[in-house]
């Protein structure tokens, strides 16, 4: 109650802010030689201190336009018109009301007999865009589409080369309708020389399903496109860097970087080669966008520039080990090649292999604090980690246009993955009088290989009455994944008065495989000119095994024969889940608005293989969703957001399996754990993000790394 209570205050406060400084302006607008007043012209005012667009109207038939929501302050005046040359002026706003004298445009063929003056003005509106003419615009010679974004009224480029257009964060640019190497905004304005440009065209692009169905569900990105003249649609680019230096307890540093892209119309061509030992790991983000693209897979292997600390968790030897680059000393191998092309407007197809070795190394302290009630408990570790693996990707997509009203999408990805990593750690937790609760010294030896397949085939129809669609989604994916883990640790217990040792010495063995498959079904009806309405079904079933067997030393031979009953562990599992969900939609000038709700019936069929037993559950959750957009003036948007969704368990969660790595820290797996369900609630106005709740926890761990790096 009291964050809804917060929200109506704060919304409230925001719009009386707004309006209580509202200026109402009026003038009218003539020409120079006939003196008639000019009709359709477009007045613009511009704020003065970052050039975005505050506000702009047509003059009327006599020539008269008017303001109601200009705020006080400076501001840049801005008329244009095809046959007439724009007019700009600075003018202080800080009455109530404001009455301009009266524009006087000159005629284009006025200006100087001895030149040609082309139709257009540098800046139109049309509709919900906004058309920047490129040549009307000085930059330097030789300068990229950057420096001429620099200098369009109402878009800002900072010192990172974060585009904003109308004060939004731009998301997309494209060429000529198409992504330029990826979906990173700064590929193509670094790239392209600003006299290839005929057009900057921005405006809010709509969702994919918006575009396919017609029906807007308030969901756009605000989006920059590249008009290329004619004879300058294609082109290359490329970087080359190499770097060294002596180093004294560590091999010597050195970085090598090639990389290459050409376009040539809808061809594009691009390849990578990277090879050093100063911490940078594979491509960055914005490189990334430009020569390698990026993998949705969702076993991604962390070979980009990590951002999550290492860690060995789990008694399963195939879950992925994470590296954070950043720290720690690694040597690597990158390469790539990707191809796209389009043929026809109907043919669009993209390859893209990849493989990466990596060599790394790293030490680290760990200090954290548990509080306990009045006292608390002090654990320090000591943690060296060595990995050595490497990954091949490779990825196919072909999108299909059938005819006006059909389309197919398909995508194949192959992934395969090798890794033997080990890591020492020695760790000892004490109390507030500094005595010694427990100690610890643990190796741990993880060897692994896992394959990856996944499919995607996509379908889409048009009706033809406007905006009825039906679509069909089918994901495939398919994982088999096989390890060997090894665990020595010495642990020491100090119990007053009776301290005793744990020791470990163990491998275990492990086999996965994982298969899914689920189909996505969804209709839209439009129900009238501002309604619509949408539905869907999906069904997936997910089948999994896990077979992890531990094995200790016998005491006659020194090989891993014996099997450890309460380590070891067959696990078959099986998640059907059903999803209906419908959704309204409201679209009508200003406002646009859409709600609904799905239904997850979701079931488990879990085996335990080794004690044979058997869990069935049956869960249902309800997940509403709903999406409020206001434009109450151009460029100028409100919107507020609910959405509601469901985690599925993983199979490792969900195995009745002790975990003994840290014998301190053991933790087991539970059939019974349910789906978890989790709201997000976001208030965003112009793209700045003002309310937003989310799960979140408190803690308290200071790492150090050693060999760390800083690029």
């Amino acid at each position: 109650m009291i964050k809804h209570l917060f929200l109506i205050v704060f919304i409230t406060f925001f719009f009386q802010s707004v309006h209580s400084q509202n200026i109402q302006i009026s003038g009218k607008v003539t020409g120079v030689s006939s003196g008639n007043t000019i009709k359709n012209a477009v007045v613009m005012i511009i704020n003065e201190q970052d050039s975005t667009i505050e506000n702009f109207v047509r003059t009327k038939t006599d020539g008269s336009y008017n303001f109601s929501n200009v705020t006080a302050g400076k501001k840049i005046i801005m008329v244009t018109h095809p046959l007439y040359a724009d007019y700009i002026d600075t003018i202080s706003f800080n009455k109530q009301n404001e009455n301009i004298p009266s524009i006087v445009l000159t005629d284009k063929s006025k200006l100087l007999e001895a030149i040609i003056i082309k139709s257009g003005g540098s800046i139109k509106i049309k509709g919900d865009t906004t058309i920047y003419t490129a040549d009307s615009f000085n930059v330097s010679a030789n300068a990229n589409v950057e420096e001429l974004l620099k200098k369009l009224p109402g878009i800002q480029v900072d010192k990172n080369g974060e585009i904003k257009a109308m004060g939004e964060k731009v998301e997309k640019v494209l060429v000529d309708g198409e992504e330029f190497f990826g979906d990173d905004p700064g590929m193509a304005v670094k790239n392209i020389r600003a006299d290839a440009v005929k057009e900057v065209q921005v405006f809010d692009k709509k969702s994919d399903q918006a575009a396919f169905t017609g029906i807007d569900d308030g969901n756009t990105k605000k989006t920059i496109n590249l008009k290329l003249k004619d004879d300058r649609k294609k082109g290359y680019f490329g970087k080359i860097s190499t770097s060294g230096g002596m180093a004294n307890d560590v091999s010597n540093r050195f970085n090598n970087n090639l990389m290459y892209g050409s376009f040539k119309g809808k061809r594009k061509i691009s390849a990578f080669v990277l090879n050093g030992n100063t911490g940078q790991d594979g491509l960055n983000w914005q490189d990334r966008q430009k020569y390698g693209g990026n993998d949705d897979n969702n076993f991604e292997m962390m070979d980009e520039d990590g951002i999550f600390s290492y860690q060995i968790s789990n008694n399963s030897a195939f879950d992925d080990i994470i590296i954070n680059t950043e720290n720690g000393f690694i040597r690597n191998i990158n390469a790539g090649i990707q191809y796209s092309n389009k043929w026809n407007d109907n043919h669009n197809f993209n390859f893209s292999p990849k493989y990466n070795l990596q060599d790394y190394t790293n030490e680290k302290t760990i200090n954290n604090i548990t509080q306990i009630g009045d006292s608390a408990l002090y654990k320090n570790d000591s943690v060296n980690t060595q990995i050595n693996r490497y990954n091949m990707k490779s990825s196919i997509v072909y999108d299909y246009k059938l005819d006006n009203n059909n389309s197919l999408k398909m995508t194949v990805k192959a992934n395969y993955y090798n890794t033997d990593s080990k890591e020492r750690s020695k760790s000892n937790t004490t109390n507030n009088s500094e005595a010694l609760i427990n100690r610890s010294v643990r190796d741990n030896e993880i060897q692994n290989t896992k394959n990856d397949f996944s499919g995607n085939l996509l379908l889409k129809h048009k009706f033809q009455k406007n905006r009825r669609t039906l679509s069909l989604n089918t994901d495939f994916n398919t994982t088999k994944a096989s390890g060997n883990n090894f665990l020595i640790s010495k642990n020491d217990i100090y119990v007053v008065n009776n301290p005793f040792s744990i020791n470990i010495d163990q491998l275990t063995k492990s086999e996965k495989s994982t298969e899914k498959i689920s189909s996505k079904l969804t209709y839209t009806e439009p129900l009238n000119k501002k309604w619509a309405m949408e539905m869907s079904y999906e069904f997936s079933i997910n089948n999994g095994i896990n077979q992890q067997n531990t094995y200790q030393q016998s005491s006659t031979a020194n090989v891993y024969d014996h099997l450890i009953d309460s380590l070891s562990n067959s696990f078959d599992q099986s998640i059907v889940i059903q999803t209906p969900s419908a959704k309204f939609n409201y679209a009508f000038k200003k406002f646009k608005f859409n709600a609904g709700s799905g239904f997850g019936i979701t079931t488990f069929d879990l085996l335990d293989n080794t004690s044979n037993k058997s869990y069935n559950r049956n869960y249902t959750n309800i997940f509403p969703n709903a999406t409020f957009v206001y434009n109450y003036k151009s460029n100028h948007a409100l919107r507020i957001k609910y959405n509601g969704y469901q985690n599925q368990p993983t199979l490792n969660q969900l195995q009745p399996l002790r975990n003994n790595n840290d014998i301190f820290n053991q933790y087991i797996g539970n059939p019974d754990l349910k789906p978890s369900f989790a709201n997000n609630i976001s208030f965003v106005h112009n793209g700045y993000s003002f309310l937003k709740n989310i799960w979140n926890y408190q803690s308290l761990n200071i790492t150090v790394n050693k060999n760390a790096i800083t690029n």
